[in-house]
């Protein structure tokens, strides 16, 4: 199958669900205290789906596999930090939404 956006992609489509349940679960009364890593969860988890949307907009092959390994960097990002909450005890309440 051809796509002719990068709103088509299925793996866009599923990083920008990502960034959405981020941005619900950030907003939590927890995440007041850790503001930068508030910030940093958010940044990371953001730049999955816009590294998707830029290497598709660059028009090669060769250069949307490289911004998807961004992609893929940014996500492990996201991965290392969900993993860093699960074991804080001020976030034990939000162990059902950390998606790892």
């Amino acid at each position: 199958m051809r796509y002719e956006r990068f709103e088509q992609l299925p793996v866009w489509q599923a990083s920008v669900e990502l960034a959405l349940a981020t941005y619900d679960m950030t907003a939590q009364p927890a995440f007041r205290r850790q503001r930068s890593l508030r910030d940093q969860l958010e940044r990371a988890t953001l730049s999955v789906s816009n590294n998707i949307a830029e290497g598709f907009e660059r028009g090669t092959n060769q250069e949307l596999l490289t911004f998807l390994y961004i992609a893929r960097g940014s996500a492990g990002e996201t991965r290392s930090m969900l993993c860093l909450l699960e074991r804080m005890p001020a976030f034990s309440n939000l162990e059902s939404e950390i998606l790892i």
